[in-house]
């Protein structure tokens, strides 16, 4: 099993580079096999398609955020604290793994309903883990008179937005970015912040 799952991440690494450098219309399977030193049977065996191996990717991508989101969240912290510190991991999870992100953000735009199927489905996973902590918030007492539904929707709308154009062209910068962002979605939900007062 080791040999398999080590071939499998090989696999998923290659196409990674190949993606990055290539774009994922020109990237052929057999470029993914070349530079992951693995035979085509050992390719088709972990996917049956270059569509497949992307989604992997994009699997992958999708747990290493989340894993790391749910890291921030275990820290016993008041519900907003929680939500700050899930933010802020999002846009570092982002920044150092930004190859990947343009890939999953930019790469994968038109690719059909299967990649639009997961996109959908992985946005959804984030606005239930962003409304669970708005609820809990909500429930210590730090937060009144908002709908965590839509503010979690509207949440995810505007990292998503950041992140996208920051993943294309670089702008506008994290470092600057995050902690506006930060003090709009708080403020947003009534939160004062230190630096307001």
């Amino acid at each position: 099993m080791p040999a398999e799952q080590d071939t499998r991440s090989r696999i998923l690494e290659a196409a990674l580079e190949r993606f990055a450098s290539q774009g994922y219309h020109a990237t052929k399977v057999a470029d993914i096999v070349d530079s992951s030193r693995t035979s085509k049977g050992a390719v088709y065996f972990h996917f049956p398609s270059k569509q497949d191996i992307f989604l992997g990717l994009v699997d992958q991508f999708a747990g290493l955020l989340e894993g790391r989101v749910q890291e921030a969240l275990a820290v016993d912290k008041s519900g907003v604290e929680r939500v700050e510190a899930a933010l802020t991991v999002v846009m570092d999870t982002f920044t150092r793994y930004r190859r990947l992100a343009k890939i999953f953000l930019i790469q994968a735009a038109g690719l059909g309903q299967e990649f639009e199927t997961k996109r959908l489905e992985i946005h959804r996973r984030f606005i239930a883990l962003i409304q669970d902590q708005l609820e809990q918030a909500l429930r210590e007492g730090d937060l009144a008179g908002i709908d965590p539904e839509v503010t979690a929707y509207a949440w995810m709308g505007a990292v998503n937005e950041l992140v996208i154009s920051w993943v294309h062209d670089g702008h506008p910068d994290p470092e600057r970015a995050l902690p506006e962002l930060r003090g709009l979605l708080l403020r947003g939900i009534g939160l004062e912040l230190p630096e307001d007062d």
